[in-house]
C-alpha cells in the first residue's frame, strides 16, 4: 500500500496548475482564446480549493449607487451573507458589499499588465460599499468597518529576467491605494504579497500555486468577513 506524504500532494497541487496553464499557452493560438483558458484554469482552481465561506466568478461589481466597474477576471466573494448574486444573460454581477478580493489572469506579467490589473482593481475599490448595524438577542452591534479589498495578478510566466526584480519592483510601487496590488503569482517561478505598509515581499520557489493558495487563505482569513448589507439601498433602483 503507498504511504500518503503531505509533501507530495502539495507539490501535485501546484504542478496540476502548471500544466495546465502551460497547456493554454500552446494549445490556443488566438490571444483571447488563450487568456480565456488561462483564466479558467485560475478561477477552477480558486472554486476548488478556498474555502466554502468564499466563491470565485468572473464578473462585474455593482454598488447601491448604480455604479458598476469594468469585468474583472476573478472576483472572489461572500456567498453565506450575500442576500443576492445576479445572473444575468451568462454575466454573472456581485454587489460590492460581498467582494474579498479581486484578480486579473493573464498569460505573462510584464509593466502593461501590471497597470492593467491595477486599473481594474481600482474599478471595484471606488465603488461604495454600505455597512449596517446588527441586530442580536440583547442588541444591536455596530456597523462593522469595511473590509479592505484585495487585489492582484495571476500569471504563468513573466517576460522579464528574473522574474522578480527591479522592473518588477518598480511597476507594482504606486501612490494610489485604490491602484495598489497586494497579491499576485507567476505560476513557473513564484508568488509576491504586499507586507504592510507598504514593502513588497518576492519568494522565489518550487511551488508557486500552492504557496500562493496559502497565502491567500492566510490574507483573508485577516480580513474578517464583510459587512452587512443594506439591502434597500438596492431596492430603491426598483422604482426608477
Amino acid at each position: 500500500m503507498t504511504e500518503w506524504s503531505l509533501s507530495r500532494l502539495l507539490a501535485n497541487l501546484h504542478d496540476d496548475i502548471q500544466r495546465k496553464l502551460e497547456a493554454a499557452r500552446e494549445s490556443f493560438g488566438h490571444p483571447v482564446a488563450k487568456g480565456d483558458a488561462s483564466e479558467k484554469v485560475w478561477l477552477t482552481f480558486l472554486q476548488s480549493y478556498l474555502p466554502q465561506r468564499y466563491q470565485a466568478a468572473s464578473a462585474f461589481v455593482v454598488d447601491s449607487l448604480g455604479k458598476f466597474s469594468d469585468q474583472i477576471d476573478v472576483v472572489v466573494f461572500d456567498r453565506q451573507y450575500s442576500p443576492f448574486i445576479f445572473l444575468f444573460e451568462g454575466q454573472t454581477i456581485i454587489p460590492a458589499e460581498s467582494v474579498y478580493a479581486v484578480f486579473e489572469a493573464k498569460q505573462a506579467i510584464n509593466v502593461g499588465q501590471v497597470e492593467y490589473a491595477q486599473k481594474k482593481v481600482a474599478s471595484v475599490r471606488s465603488l461604495h460599499r454600505t455597512s449596517l448595524p446588527i441586530p442580536y438577542a440583547k442588541g444591536t452591534y455596530p456597523a462593522k468597518p469595511l473590509i479592505p479589498i484585495l487585489g492582484g495578478l495571476l500569471t504563468f510566466e513573466s517576460e522579464w529576467t528574473p522574474a522578480f526584480g527591479v522592473p518588477l519592483q518598480r511597476a507594482l510601487e504606486t501612490d494610489d491605494d485604490l491602484m495598489r496590488l497586494n497579491i499576485g503569482c507567476v505560476a513557473a517561478h513564484g508568488h509576491f504579497w504586499l507586507e504592510p505598509p507598504n514593502a513588497y515581499q518576492f519568494i522565489n520557489e518550487g511551488k508557486p500555486a500552492t504557496a500562493f493558495l496559502f497565502k491567500l487563505i492566510s490574507q483573508l482569513q485577516f480580513s474578517g468577513t464583510v459587512p452587512m448589507i443594506d439591502v434597500q439601498a438596492y431596492a430603491q433602483w426598483l422604482s426608477k
